[in-house]
């Protein structure tokens, strides 16, 4: 059973909260599922579901069961979400669509473009799968690996015929934060769209997608939803003339019923990203997760959880435990990743501590979100030092 390393009186927090300072979460713990005696610290693998999201998921069920004026409200809880994921992502609504996961719409993407033999596109060499592998699988596209962290090289890489430049706002795999800004001036000399996936900001770090001519985003990290539901966001400034290789009923714009003689008009708007039914349920799930993340200011929850990104960072120093992800908060996002051979035993036995990391790719990443808080980094501490000395 996991030992309970920290017991902080968590009935009395929710009165105690201060936006601006610590020690106290943000987020009332008590408002998730987050198992009895644990520090939770996986925010970038899996967040815990609020208790909230049953009566949520409840009163999706309750309207999917009466009817056609049921589904009504589901069809307006959907464009009720995609008006609040546009203001979070300050964009108009209209570019905003939803898709199933990031590698789905990053693959429909991919798949409109009529790419030709020479066409380059600039990518991280550690850049997740879900960006990399629908570029990787197309025929024509040359992949140019540059580290995305240094502009210039990415200048210096941007000759020929370069299509796209396609990144993520912070790496899965060690944190670093890239500067989407200095990216877009490099995309905009080569002639080149940006492409952002959002999925290790989202949730925590105030975003500004116009940045990007087309922008994708898990919801079940930091944004505190469930799979099965991905924000997509299409660009209809920079890219007027988009439209996806395929579609569904959804995607289209119908009468009564369509005429399949006649030429396929497209939804005019991100609902184009969506070709069959959206996923309801995780929209439901979604709605109460941003109850909770529009409490706070989004430049808050930045500080918060980077405060304690830099105080674990402060101890690894110290304890002379070497990190992969950048030191400044600049830099980095709201993980620290420690590479090490053993990372899946340490992971395990920090759990069997009462401390849930993650692990994958050779890493151990801990990372935070507002229901943690700074009490929690001495037995976060304690625990992976303990897991790495057995």
């Amino acid at each position: 059973m996991p030992v309970c390393l920290l017991r902080p009186e968590r009935a009395s927090m929710a009165g105690k909260r201060n936006p601006e300072g610590p020690p106290v979460p943000l987020f009332d713990p008590a408002a998730f599922r987050i198992p009895r005696g644990t520090i939770h610290a996986c925010a970038a693998g899996e967040t815990p579901v609020l208790h909230a999201q049953a009566a949520a998921l409840e009163r999706h069920a309750v309207d999917k069961s009466e009817g056609p004026a049921g589904r009504a409200r589901l069809d307006a809880e959907v464009e009720r979400l995609r008006a609040r994921l546009g203001a979070w992502w300050k964009v108009e609504t209209a570019g905003i669509g939803l898709v199933s996961s990031v590698a789905e719409g990053m693959s429909m993407l991919v798949e409109s473009l009529d790419w030709q033999p020479g066409d380059v596109v600039l990518v991280d060499a550690k850049e997740y799968a879900s960006v990399v592998v629908p570029l990787a699988m197309r025929p024509g596209v040359e992949l140019r690996f540059v580290p995305m962290g240094d502009p210039d090289a990415v200048a210096a890489a941007a000759t020929g015929r370069v299509r796209m430049i396609a990144v993520s706002a912070v790496s899965y795999l060690d944190a670093a934060r890239h500067d989407l800004v200095a990216l877009r001036a490099v995309a905009d000399r080569a002639g080149a769209m940006l492409v952002v996936d959002y999925t290790q900001a989202n949730g925590w770090m105030p975003i500004e997608a116009e940045v990007a001519d087309f922008a994708f985003s898990a919801c079940y990290k930091w944004m505190l939803g469930l799979t099965g539901l991905a924000v997509a966001y299409w660009n209809r400034a920079r890219q007027p003339d988009w439209a996806p290789a395929t579609a569904g009923w959804y995607s289209i714009v119908t009468g009564p019923r369509p005429d399949y003689a006649a030429p396929i008009a497209l939804r005019p708007d991100g609902g184009r990203f969506t070709r069959g039914n959206p996923a309801h349920a995780p929209a439901y799930a979604l709605h109460a997760a941003l109850d909770v993340l529009e409490a706070i200011p989004q430049g808050v929850v930045q500080r918060h959880v980077q405060r304690l990104t830099s105080g674990l960072l402060r101890r690894l120093d110290a304890a002379g435990i070497p990190s992969i992800t950048p030191p400044d908060p600049a830099r980095h996002g709201a993980s620290v990743c420690i590479a090490h051979e053993r990372a899946g035993a340490i992971v395990e036995g920090m759990a069997a501590r009462g401390v849930l990391a993650w692990n994958g790719r050779g890493r151990i990443r801990i990372s935070f979100h507002g229901y943690n808080d700074e009490r929690e980094l001495d037995p976060i501490m304690a625990a992976l030092t303990a897991a790495m000395a057995s």
